[in-house]
This record gives structure tokens, sequence and C-alpha cells, in this order.
């Protein structure tokens, strides 16, 4: 990660991410970030996988089944799809230690989170880890960088933030929301949150690429029915988005709303993963 172009092509995505009904054309955008449009769309293309112009499709679609590969009824159906299909599933490479219920009455007094910002083929990201693991990862939003910032203090509000270099943390999460993760090398995440969010966390980690689930699916899932509303709370307070997958889950209606960090980026993740999967299926490359 790193690199001009890197950071050029992330803050072309946070910039699509910020735009709401408002779609520039390829022209238009290329000229924002100083390319001619040709070039700009081979350099978008190398580092997302895909054009300008189909990333836009994607943000325009008002349901997530309009773009999927396929729904699935219910969480479980989603999971053993993902056990034999080529969306990776992000619980075989991870693995979840919550925080001390102390740290967590303290609002993280006495805990110092190391956190950087790192380009990455989905816009800017902001990445915080403690000593015992990934504690946070937020999104960019509208090229503002103090947006996840404050956020990931809103969390953690007493713990000592330093900035350094989290740049390997960066890269193994990208790997594995790529499809290309390693189960040898698990990847430690630090949750703060009640018995219940925390369960909710661990259920999302089960929803493999290319998959959707609706908020009652969750519920169902936990042996709750009734928890829908509950689950649609926990899912908003996800400290580590992407990672913990909330941005798959979705109305029961299939409408795609309700995302901290911006309706937009949901679209385009989804977009992105559906795109990616559906590769993955062509060229015979079965993650699991």
């Amino acid at each position: 990660m790193g690199g001009f172009q890197e950071n050029i092509i992330a803050n072309a995505i946070d910039y699509l991410a910020a735009r709401e009904g408002d779609m520039p054309d390829l022209d238009a955008l290329a000229q924002r970030f100083g390319y001619e449009s040709t070039h700009f769309q081979k350099l978008f293309k190398d580092k997302v996988g895909i054009s300008p112009k189909r990333m836009m499709q994607y943000m325009r679609f008002k349901r997530a089944r309009d773009f999927l590969l396929e729904g699935h009824p219910t969480l479980e159906a989603a999971y053993q799809a993902g056990l034999s299909s080529a969306g990776r599933l992000h619980d075989l490479f991870v693995t979840c230690e919550a925080a001390t219920p102390g740290m967590v009455q303290r609002r993280g007094e006495g805990m110092t989170i190391t956190y950087g910002y790192c380009s990455s083929p989905i816009g800017d990201i902001l990445v915080g880890q403690t000593d015992v693991g990934v504690c946070w990862l937020g999104f960019v939003v509208d090229e503002d960088r103090s947006v996840p910032f404050r956020e990931m203090q809103r969390h953690w509000p007493k713990a000592q933030m330093i900035e350094g270099d989290v740049r390997v943390a960066a890269d193994h999460i990208l790997r594995i929301w790529q499809g290309r993760g390693d189960q040898t090398r698990k990847i430690k995440l630090h949750l703060h949150g009640t018995n219940f969010q925390i369960q909710v966390w661990q259920a999302l980690l089960k929803i493999p690429a290319g998959s959707t689930v609706s908020y009652q699916d969750v519920a169902d899932a936990l042996g709750d029915p009734k928890a829908s509303r509950a689950v649609g709370t926990a899912v908003g307070y996800n400290p580590i988005s992407l990672l913990i997958p909330c941005h798959r889950v979705i109305q029961k209606s299939g409408i795609v709303d309700n995302y901290m960090w911006g309706t937009q980026r949901k679209k385009i993740l989804l977009g992105l993963e559906s795109e990616n999967v559906a590769h993955r299926i062509e060229a015979g490359l079965f993650a699991i």
C-alpha cells in the first residue's frame, strides 16, 4: 500500500462515495485528479479491479438484490454457501478477544491505541490496534480524515491515541477481505462491546462475500427472533468495519442504507465483493 497512485485512487473512491445522486462522468473525474480520462480509467481498473463507470453503476442501484450474485434466506444458508464457493468466510481467519470489563468500565483509560491511515482499493482507511489486536477500522468520509478518528475516540474516549505504522495490520485485513486470507496466520481482534453485541459481530463474520442477510436473519440465527432492532443497533456499533462485514446486513426488503460510512460506500463494498466472487467463480478459484 502507499504510493502516489494508490493515494490518488483512494481519494477518488472517497470522492465518489461522498456523492449522492451527483455522479461525475469519467472526463470530469479524471480531470479532478489531474489525469487524461483513458489513462485514469486504466489506472483505476488496475488498482480497484473494475472501471470507474462500473463502480458508479453499483452506486446508483437502489437494492442489493439488483447486483448480488444470489440471495440466501438465512445466515446459516449463507454460511454453508460460503464454505463451498469463492466467498471466503472471515471467521476462518480471525480470532476475537473481548476487552476486560474493567477496561470497558474505564472507557479505555490506561490503554494505548496505535492508529494510522492507509490507502486501499476501497478508499483511505483508519486502522487502530492495541497490544492485543486490531480494535478499530473506519473509512475516511468526504475526504475528511477527522471523521473516522472522532468515531474511534468516541468508542475509546479515555484511551491514549498514538499515530504510528499500522500497514502490516491493514494489509492483513485487506488480504482477508479480498479472499486471500491465510488460516495459519489469523488476525486477532480486540473487541469492546456487550455480550450481545459481540455475539452479533461474531455472527457477521460468517457472512461470505457476495451474500447479504437481513437484520431479522441475524436475530433468528442468535435464537432471539424478536431482537432484530437490537441487532440493528449492534451492527451500527461495529468497531471494525469491513473485516466484521456489517455492510452485508441489509433491510429485509433489499434496500441498502444505514451505514456509518455512507450508503454509497456500502454499495461500493457490496458491488466490489460481488464482482470479485464472480471473477473467482469464472476462473475456477474456489477459496475453501
